[in-house]
């Protein structure tokens, strides 16, 4: 059965680079591409990204995954924001910095969420 997992990282990002990139890349790790028909094939997820008053970039991924797929799931959302870009659909490509990443945890707020994407 799975269980809800949250990992949180620290990014620098210039100011006027789309946040939505780092969602992306962690969507293509997980599950080969941004877009792509339902479900997740690992880890169903979602990303949340926002810049503190200092500029610095957070990013908040709420999963689900079978407890023994844990470990391979965090790695791949590591790699993926260790990467430090993601090309967009445009031609362009959207870079950031990874300053630090870890395990997080699920907030109150969010059990709701997580036990849709638990349940798949």
């Amino acid at each position: 059965m799975r269980q809800a997992f949250a990992h949180d990282a620290r990014l620098d990002m210039e100011p006027d680079a789309d946040l939505r990139a780092v969602g992306a890349a962690v969507t293509v790790a997980l599950c080969g591409h941004w877009e792509h028909e339902p479900p997740c094939p690992l880890a169903p997820h979602h990303c949340s990204s926002w810049r503190d008053a200092d500029g610095l970039v957070h990013t908040h991924v709420l999963f689900a995954a079978q407890p023994a797929d844990e470990a391979q799931v965090r790695q791949r959302i590591e790699d993926a924001l260790a990467a430090g870009q993601l090309p967009t659909p445009d031609g362009g490509i959207t870079r950031w910095r990874l300053r630090a990443a870890e395990a997080g945890a699920v907030a109150d707020d969010e059990r709701e969420h997580a036990a849709r994407l638990a349940a798949g």
